[in-house]
């Protein structure tokens, strides 16, 4: 870890020309006193890193000194770059490690490039912290000491001692036979087995994490994308509520955000959608379609319409009263 490290202070060194030890320190994740010592590993290593004293000072290295990394065109470095600001990183805890390969990125491109790609990164913004109504993502957090050792079991091949905490049950410890990782709308999932059958735990609900030395019974070579998908067709052909509904176009995608799923769609004669959607329970549809107000309708089923009307009329009597 220390030489992976230390490869990345170069980096940061090459790249800004000059840092303070508080400014590599924090992009580090270090304290200043590591900073120190490894640019005295550095330079007692030959690399060419010298101090400059005063106001505006800090740590440098030589002009001209440069790792030779080729074979990287821009637009090459430039997808790179950008995949790179989406937030899977944070679900699986791999943003220390996307932070370093970043800066290997940037080093990797020729002079001319460098500038020019690091521009035209800054420009293009995937998935942002809010969206146009203000809205947060509903990322998950997991501790990167649980995270670490379930990814380290999944790459590894090796069973997985987890302590779970399954809706409306105590946690408890179980043992599974990790698959693979999979994150959908920033939801993280481990996708595993358990005494041969098929589970999917929600990584927000992992509490802790084991990694076993004994081997996973899995197989070999693996299709995670063919795998969720069969799950999820299995998830969706449970008992799911499936509603009608008639939305305004314009708050289709929080409906459809909602939703498990949306299984069939068409332009309804007002110039609203009729979609048949399907959620979790009874409890959900209801509390999705509430969200929307009058900018959606359920057309069906009918105790989910009277639901709906219940609610809304205990809402108006409440606030027909004096206050």
């Amino acid at each position: 870890m220390r030489a992976d490290r230390l490869i990345s202070l170069v980096l940061l060194l090459r790249r800004h020309g000059r840092l303070t030890a508080a400014a590599l320190a924090r992009e580090l994740e270090v304290c200043t006193r590591t900073v120190l010592r490894d640019i005295e590993a550095l330079s007692a290593a030959g690399v060419p890193v010298y101090a400059e004293r005063g106001r505006h000072g800090g740590f440098a290295l030589l002009p001209g000194f440069r790792t030779d990394l080729t074979g990287m065109n821009h637009d090459e470095a430039l997808a790179l770059l950008v995949a790179g600001s989406g937030r899977a990183e944070q679900v699986f805890g791999l943003g220390p490690a996307l932070a370093s390969a970043m800066r290997k990125v940037a080093d990797a491109l020729p002079e001319g490039h460098r500038d020019t790609a690091s521009d035209a990164a800054r420009r293009l913004l995937v998935d942002p912290e809010t969206d146009l109504l203000s809205r947060r993502p509903s990322g998950e957090e997991l501790t990167g000491a649980t995270m670490a050792e379930v990814r380290r079991a999944v790459l590894a091949g090796r069973r997985l001692r987890i302590h779970y905490a399954a809706t409306g049950q105590a946690p408890r410890w179980r043992t599974v036979d990790p698959i693979g990782l999979v994150i959908v709308r920033e939801r993280g999932y481990l996708l595993a087995t358990r005494s041969g059958a098929d589970r999917t735990y929600r990584l927000s609900r992992v509490l802790a994490a084991e990694e076993l030395p004994e081997p996973a019974q899995r197989p070999e070579r693996v299709d995670l994308d063919r795998i969720w998908r069969d799950r999820c067709a299995r998830f969706l052909s449970g008992d799911h509520v499936t509603a009608l509904v008639r939305v305004d176009p314009a708050r289709r995608e929080e409906l459809v955000g909602t939703a498990l799923a949306v299984r069939a769609e068409e332009p309804d004669a007002d110039g609203r959608l009729r979609l048949e959607a399907t959620y979790q329970d009874a409890r959900h549809a209801e509390w999705a379609l509430w969200q929307l107000t009058t900018d959606a309708e359920a057309l069906a089923p009918q105790w989910l319409r009277a639901s709906l009307r219940d609610r809304a009329a205990a809402m108006a009597s409440c606030y027909g009263r004096p206050s």
